[in-house]
């Protein structure tokens, strides 16, 4: 594995990280509300990623050989169908005809934990980043010599 490649399987790292602390911050923002612009209460969302596959066919003969790392991708934003938080509260707008009132499926601690994970996934990806870079660079210090 080239340097490049290492750098592009970092990267790949990086921006779905990124987009998983984006999803995690909505669902944080979103954990108290009890409806949304549509009407409805909102669910909690996960980001789904998986091995980015290379599909030219000079790589072949590497995948097969279990060689070929191109990183990974997001493949989906699904959302979590699991059941309501219900708080019985009948002074509030959104109660139901029993008093009770919807929140989100949402779990700050969890999603606090998940934001700990994604941002420390974040920073390795940006540790290897710099470490293939720094050997990239080094190796042209080393052939200008």
């Amino acid at each position: 594995m080239g340097s490049f490649s290492a750098m592009n399987i970092a990267a790949t790292g990086m921006t779905a990280q990124q987009l998983r602390i984006d999803i995690v911050s909505q669902n944080i923002a979103n954990a108290n509300s009890t409806r949304g612009e549509d009407g409805n209460v909102y669910r909690r969302k996960t980001v789904v990623m998986a091995e980015k596959r290379r599909t030219a066919f000079g790589n072949v003969l590497e995948t097969c050989m279990g060689q070929a790392n191109s990183g990974v991708k997001v493949t989906g934003i699904t959302t979590d169908m699991s059941d309501l938080k219900m708080v019985y509260d009948p002074d509030h707008p959104d109660a139901d005809e029993n008093g009770y009132v919807s929140y989100p499926n949402v779990d700050t601690v969890q999603e606090m934990t998940d934001m700990i994970d994604a941002s420390r996934s974040f920073e390795a990806n940006v540790t290897a980043f710099q470490a293939a870079k720094s050997m990239a660079s080094k190796g042209l210090e080393i052939m200008q010599a």
